[in-house]
């Protein structure tokens, strides 16, 4: 059985559109692939540092109860930021979770400075082994999270500019692909 001449070039052209479909779906959700891969540093790290603030609230509690808000102050902001963490973890490629974990991250980092400025006061807290050993937890993660957080930030700045891209921003709504959150 032949097909009439005429059915030829419609049929040639539904293959290759849908071979670039194909095609351009696999690369983006490689690409969201990335961004998930790239968010298990940065989890990891703030995980880390979660540790490490509550050891740290912990041993400082007694030589600092006269500074309670302050220690609230990060109590509550790392809860926050726990919060908004498991938030991201069940969709680490969406926007607006990501947005949320960014802004209770920069309330933690308002409020540690001062927690750490009132732990340097205290000789007590200066001579405890525990309390060293979290500063220099919190110490050694910080560029560790810098790192992570940039990979992850560069992951998602990929994804997103495939996903921006003509001709495969028309797809974005058939396959659903939003736009990733950078931290």
């Amino acid at each position: 059985m032949t097909m009439p001449e005429g059915v030829w070039g419609p049929v040639l052209l539904l293959g290759v559109l849908g071979l670039w479909m194909l095609g351009a779906h696999n690369r983006v959700t490689a690409m969201r692939g990335a961004v998930l891969a790239a968010w298990a540093p940065v989890e990891a790290a703030l995980q880390t540092r979660a540790q490490a603030l509550a050891t740290l609230l912990a041993a400082a509690a007694t030589p600092l109860a006269n500074e309670q808000a302050a220690l609230d102050a990060v109590a509550t902001a790392q809860a926050q930021v726990a919060e908004r963490l498991a938030a991201v973890k069940r969709a680490p490629a969406q926007r607006d979770a990501v947005a949320e974990l960014s802004k209770a991250d920069a309330v933690l980092a308002a409020t540690v400075p001062r927690l750490l400025a009132l732990v340097d006061q205290q000789p007590q807290l200066q001579a405890d082994a525990t309390v060293q050993q979290q500063l220099a937890t919190l110490a050694e993660n910080r560029p560790l999270l810098a790192f992570a957080r940039r990979g992850f930030n560069d992951a998602g700045a990929a994804y997103n500019a495939a996903v921006a891209q003509f001709p495969t921003r028309l797809l974005s709504g058939v396959f659903r692909f939003g736009e990733a959150g950078v931290l």
